[in-house]
This record gives structure tokens, sequence and C-alpha cells, in this order.
């Protein structure tokens, strides 16, 4: 769940909830504060009616059947009954008791008292969940001076509870927000999926240069953004295909005149000197064949095969033993990948390579994994320090020990098999043993048709 919110889907749809939920709230608040509003309005001006109507009815009623009257007509929220003896404090006028004196006439006297009835301070009960827990209405207590001088005292209360209806607000709240939030969804959705579609464009790019363009389809400015992308595709395999022309033809051309060189340094008559330079005339012609390879291993072309990786390691480790090399392969992967073989075998040659040439043995251990097969290639070396386990897989870069050029290393091989592990969705990665010596960790995913 952590992981979902921290995902641009995650985010945009909290963010759709949100705003969905908070704009539903303000609105409901706002509907039900305006319902109140106008339930108050009308419950005042019953409230007048009501007391204008009582109030007369009373004055005409004789004085000795009046009481009866007041108990059988103060049944609502507007009751009329006789004013106690005491004397009672009095307010300025209020907007009720204005309203029934002009309503009255000046035959009545009415006089706002300043003790609120009880009932006024009593919270609402509400079966809403913005409704107002406090009556905002009229809520007063005043005094009547009726024709014949009795004093009468008239209080407006709030209304009654209304009856349970049986309805639970929540229950109809939750539909609301399952609605909510399967919109959400959708929403992030079609806003995401664009986004993913492009990250795995840019990783099927970084797998494979000659990848498929992206589909221009979507609103315009995904086109816009698809067009683009593919524009920088075109670019950058223009650019390495160049770049690749470039070193075969500048290898193509060195060919030559290195060969010349090799013949003509055979008639040097001093042999120390003519080891020295056919020495170093190896040197230069082994670091343009690597500079080749290379460009070649940054190039993702040619066309990929189902490959079997069991035979595909017999075959590199029994050409390395008839070599002469040291190699002993254990277990197997019973699995198939897709690749280029040439490539395929050229990284699994440079690994054994470095582990015989540094480490003069190669233990190769292979082992199956849940949808991958992972390859070890160990050697019997000094290993290399933990501060510079990365730094060997960048071009021409050679360690200032045992691990330089005097022993015939370019320092292009474990760069040229990293890019070819990438090229293929593999993982290349280097460790010390426990034991001592230098580890080589490939793993290469597993092939699965119609993928």
């Amino acid at each position: 769940m952590k992981a979902f919110f921290n995902s641009m889907t995650g985010r945009v749809f909290l963010a759709l909830m949100l705003g969905i939920i908070a704009s539903a709230a303000l609105t409901q608040w706002l509907a039900v504060n305006e319902r109140q509003r106008t339930l108050e309005r009308y419950r005042n001006f019953h409230a007048l009616e009501r007391a204008e109507q009582i109030i007369e009815t009373a004055d005409v009623v004789r004085p000795e059947s009046r009481a009866q009257y007041l108990q059988v007509a103060s049944k609502g929220s507007v009751q009329l009954e006789l004013a106690g003896e005491g004397h009672a404090a009095v307010q300025p006028p209020t907007e009720f008791s204005s309203a029934l004196s002009q309503r009255l006439g000046r035959e009545f006297h009415v006089t706002p008292l300043a003790d609120r009835p009880q009932a006024c301070d009593k919270p609402l009960p509400t079966n809403t969940l913005f409704g107002p827990t406090q009556w905002r209405g009229t809520c007063e207590s005043v005094h009547i001076a009726m024709t014949d001088g009795q004093v009468l005292k008239l209080s407006v209360l709030p209304p009654r509870a209304p009856a349970p209806t049986g309805h639970n607000e929540y229950a109809v709240f939750l539909p609301f927000l399952l609605c909510v939030a399967i919109l959400a969804y959708l929403v992030t959705r079609m806003t995401v999926r664009p986004l993913k579609q492009l990250a795995q464009a840019a990783k099927d790019l970084g797998n494979d240069i000659n990848h498929p363009p992206l589909g221009l389809a979507g609103a315009s400015e995904i086109r816009q953004a698809s067009a683009a992308f593919n524009a920088m595709q075109a670019r950058i395999r223009q650019y390495i295909a160049q770049r690749t022309e470039m070193l075969a033809a500048i290898t193509h051309d060195l060919q030559t005149p290195l060969t010349r060189l090799r013949l003509r340094l055979e008639k040097v008559d001093d042999e120390d000197l003519r080891q020295k330079l056919i020495g170093d005339l190896s040197a230069m012609q082994a670091m343009v064949k690597e500079g080749l390879d290379l460009a070649r291993s940054i190039d993702a072309g040619g066309t990929m095969q189902k490959l079997d990786l069991d035979s595909l390691l017999d075959s590199v480790c029994a050409d390395a033993v008839d070599a002469g090399q040291q190699v002993e392969l254990k277990g197997s992967a019973s699995m198939s990948l897709l690749g280029r073989p040439l490539d395929i075998q050229r990284c699994l040659v440079n690994l054994i390579d470095n582990a015989v040439k540094y480490g003069q043995k190669a233990h190769v251990t292979v082992e199956r994994l849940a949808g991958a097969a992972r390859i070890r290639i160990r050697d019997e070396g000094p290993g290399i320090p933990q501060d510079q386990l990365a730094r060997v897989f960048e071009p021409f870069y050679r360690l200032e020990s045992s691990r330089s050029r005097s022993s015939g290393g370019t320092g292009l091989g474990l760069t040229i098999a990293r890019n070819i592990a990438e090229q293929h969705g593999a993982t290349l990665s280097l460790a010390n043993g426990d034991g001592g010596g230098l580890e080589a960790v490939l793993t290469l995913p597993e092939f699965y048709a119609g993928k």
C-alpha cells in the first residue's frame, strides 16, 4: 500500500479522491446550511402568525375562561400562558417582538424579556452529517399586556425534533465514496498510462536501440511526446551506427599498415629490440580489435534467437579447455534465453578469459532461479580492492597491480561484457569471494514464448 501511494498512480488517485470528497463535502455543507436558513425563516414567520392568532383569540375569550383556552392552544412551539407575579427583567426590542407589536396594534403592549426559555440552549438532534446542533431561529419570551390589563407570557420555542426516518446517511455516503474511488481510479489510469508507456519505451530503448518506435495515439500532448521520443531514438540509432561504422573503417584501415609494420619488424637485426617492438605492435592490434568489439557491444543490432544456455556454456568452456585454459563447469540451468549468439558467447568468453588471465583458473557454476539463470565465474587470483569494483567496468581502466597492460589486458573486456549483458536485459556484477579470488555474477532472464 505504501509503494502504491509513493507511485505516480497513487498520488494522482489520492489527489483526485481528496479533491472530489472535499468538493462534495463543501457542497453538502452549503446545501444543508441554506436549507436550515430557509427553515428558520419559515418557522419565524409561522411563529409570528401563530402568536398573533392565539393572542387575538385569547383577548376575546372571557377572563374566567382564558386559562382553559391557553391550556388547549399552547401545545406547539408557540406557547401562551399567564404571567407570574414576580418582576421579570426586560431587554431592548427584538426583531420578533417589534414585528409582533406592529401586527397586534396599540391595544396590546409587547415587552421582550431577558430570560430565554431553557429549550433555546438545548442541542438539537440531527440526522445529517453537516446539520447544525443549535437552533438559530427565533427563541425568546415576551410579556403581552391584553386589552383588559391582564399580562400573559408568550414563549417561542425551537421546533420539535423530526421523527426518525430510519435512513442512515453514512450508508448512503459509502456508495458515494465507492463511485468516487472508481471514477478517480479510471481517471488516474487514463492519465498515468501514457507516462508508463513512455517509461517502458525508455527501458526498451536501453535494452534494444532498434526497438520499434512508439505508436502515435492518444491526446495531442501524448502524440507530441511520443513523436519527440521516436525522433530521439532515431538520432541515437544513427549516432551509434555512424560511430560503429567509423570505428570499423579505422580498424580496417589500420590492419594494412600494422601488418606491414609487423613484416618489416622481422628484418630488425637486434633480437631484443625486435621482440619489444613486436610486443607493442601486438598490443596495438589487440586494442584496435577490442575497440571495435566495444562499439559493436553498444550497438544492439542483430536478430534475437532462442538459445539453449547449457549448450552455449558447454561450448564456450570446451573451447577454453581446448585452448589450454583451466576451466571447470558445474551445474545446469535447463532453460532457454533470447539473445544474439555471438554476443552472448563474446560476453562469456571475456569473463572466462579475465578469470584465467588474472586468477589462473576459472570455476564456472550455473544455477536456475525463478525466471532467470545465474552464472558465477570465480578465479583464484588476489581479487580487486572494494573501492575499485565498479571502476573496472570503465573503458580502458586497469589496476596498478597484476591487472595491467603487461599481462595483456586492454581494459575493455569487462566493459564489453557488461554492455552485452545490458543489451540482453541481464545484470553483471563483481564481488570478492570469501575464500579469496574475484567472482563475476551474470544473471540472464529466461525466455518465455509470446513475450
